[in-house]
């Protein structure tokens, strides 16, 4: 009788243990693929067979919103804030980084025992504090900026081989970049599955997000519909494949059950509108739902979501974080009151009087944030946009019928969330983030700024056929919004090719090699600027150089003292015609 009771209470202790047991976490967020650009959701061309096998075994979030566009949407979703509260309110010009002051989801499941790791399209900050590696997350391949081959970039990448930053230092790889994101979070979960400690995968695909590359076997069966769609259905198709190799994967070694597995997308369909958008209205950038309601399935067979069932009630970025601090038993951070909601009673079936939410989205792509932009104000029912128009959702879908003027109490009611929720935001706009000069951290020294940064009246040069066309017009120059940690001697070299590169200021490039799809970034040829004088201004001093004919790059040394500045930094030909300095070098000299 005694040994049955020790049997007893060993399995009801290893039953406890198992109960207790944080699961894996695996997020796959895609870019620029839209709600109806899946063939679960109707789409008659493009084949998605394995995201259609988790979509029938998932339970399904249908009227789940993000905002329009890419930087927007990662800020909230991993850190559970409205995305204008955080800093990043668009996809350039300094404002796409996270506020250093901001918790993420890496770090608070880090905090909480997990391993963290983050593959892909990070588009929240290319510098110290807002890197991913300085937000809690410990093994890290990412691109710069908010795609291949945008400035922040490895030079001349172009989705195919190329390098990439691992944990902060460039590594050359081989292959597709959705593969090589995929694989490399196999190997991480490999590494880390015997450590007894659960993972959190954040795997952000660049793909479909332009320019439209793709393996050739996966765009060829779209052929018909042009280069640029074609591609941009290849890359899903192969986002599939990956997909599927991954829960392949996660199956043979043993991980399914006790994972996690969450498949969304950051905005409205970039180029599949045309073909099947699940009647909606609008697409990436839009405040019309097909710029912001997007996929999300989540699967776990050990938690009981499996099976294929919707969850119909508005949901929202926001909710992703507190969420799944509740699934995976790790400490809320403190003093952090998140903007979302737990959706586990939603998701479970077991909600009770669940509020009618009042939910809010904008695509805020300019220097500083403007009341009611490209807005909309959403609840079960109604959405409200741009403060002056309104739909009921569920009776029109495409939304084609404003019908405002017939239901003031509702736009009334919107109307004064939205003031409300805007005047308590606001306040966060006045100071923008800073990039940090002679910071206290690993792979903070020196400090490698680029264009993409920087803050402008107009558009930035954000991708590096930006740089090699050398266009000489006002949007060419702006400043880098920097914060100096330290104050003492400092060295800053300005280039217009990055070092990389290893070309003289005044040098023409010829063209890169092209890739299957679109033409390159690369492959436009890097016009010739002659400079003749450097100039910067940062600490009140304004200080020229000359640039002599084969200089690579110049080299100012300056005193800085401490506090938020602005950088400015160009270069100018004989004729005084001025032209950004696209890449600065800053070194606090010990």
């Amino acid at each position: 009788m005694k040994r049955l009771n020790i049997f007893a209470l060993i399995f009801i202790f290893v039953l406890s243990l198992n109960a207790a047991k944080q699961p894996n976490v695996v997020l796959v967020i895609t870019d620029d693929q839209g709600y109806g650009d899946l063939s679960c959701h109707g789409n008659p061309v493009l084949k998605t067979p394995h995201l259609d096998e988790l979509h029938r075994d998932s339970i399904r979030l249908t009227d789940y919103h993000v905002a329009p566009t890419c930087s927007p949407t990662r800020a909230a979703l991993i850190t559970g804030h409205w995305t204008n509260r955080t800093g990043v309110w668009h996809t350039i010009m300094g404002r796409s980084m996270l506020r250093h002051n901001e918790v993420t989801i890496g770090k608070i499941l880090g905090d909480g025992g997990y391993q963290t790791g983050m593959f892909g399209k990070w588009h929240l900050g290319d510098n110290y504090p807002y890197r991913p590696e300085d937000r809690g997350f410990q093994e890290v391949l990412r691109h710069g900026g908010g795609g291949v081959g945008q400035t922040p970039d490895f030079w001349d990448n172009a989705y195919f081989d190329g390098s990439y930053f691992h944990n902060g230092k460039a590594l050359p790889v081989k292959g597709f970049c959705t593969d090589v994101f995929f694989d490399h979070a196999k190997k991480f979960i490999r590494s880390v599955k015997n450590s007894g400690k659960p993972f959190f995968v954040y795997l952000c695909t660049n793909a479909p997000h332009g320019p439209m590359h793709a393996p050739e076997k996966y765009s060829k069966p779209y052929a018909k519909h042009g280069v640029n769609v074609a591609n941009f259905l290849g890359m899903i198709a192969n986002i599939d494949d990956n997909v599927g190799s991954m829960r392949a994967f996660l199956n043979e070694e043993g991980l399914t059950d006790d994972t996690i597995f969450i498949f969304t997308t950051d905005n409205g369909t970039s180029s599949g509108a045309n073909i099947h958008n699940n009647g909606m209205r609008g697409r990436k950038g839009s405040e019309y739902d097909g710029g912001h309601r997007v996929p999300f399935f989540i699967h776990w067979p050990k938690g009981g979501l499996t099976g294929g069932r919707d969850v119909d009630t508005i949901t929202s970025y926001v909710d992703v974080v507190p969420t799944l601090i509740n699934y995976c038993k790790v400490p809320s951070p403190k003093g952090v009151n998140f903007d979302g909601m737990n959706i586990r009673p939603l998701i479970e079936k077991k909600a009770k009087n669940w509020p009618d939410r009042i939910l809010v989205t904008d695509s805020q792509r300019v220097r500083d944030p403007i009341k009611w932009r490209k807005s909309s104000v959403m609840t079960d029912q109604w959405r409200l946009v741009n403060g002056k128009e309104l739909y009921d959702i569920n009776a029109d879908p495409g939304q084609k019928k404003n019908i405002a003027a017939d239901n003031m109490t509702v736009v009334k009611r919107l109307t004064k969330f939205y003031d409300a929720w805007w005047d308590e935001i606001v306040p966060t706009f006045g100071e923008p983030t800073a990039i940090y000069l002679g910071a206290d951290a690993p792979l903070s020294n020196p400090v490698t700024l680029t264009c993409h940064d920087w803050i402008a009246d107009g558009s930035t040069p954000w991708n590096q056929r930006h740089i090699r066309n050398a266009e000489k017009k006002p949007s060419n120059t702006g400043f880098w919004a920097v914060d100096v940690k330290t104050a003492g001697e400092y060295t800053i070299e300005l280039r217009r090719w990055p070092k990389e590169a290893d070309a003289a200021i005044g040098a023409s490039l010829p063209a890169g090699s092209d890739v299957p799809g679109v033409r390159p970034f690369r492959a436009a040829p890097g016009k010739l600027f002659a400079a003749v004088k450097a100039h910067l201004k940062i600490g009140g001093q304004e200080l020229a150089i000359p640039v002599n004919p084969n200089d690579k790059s110049v080299m100012f040394k300056i005193k800085l003292k401490t506090g938020r500045d602005e950088l400015w930094a160009k270069f100018s030909d004989n004729k005084g015609v001025p032209m950004g300095a696209f890449y600065a070098y800053v070194s606090k000299i010990p």
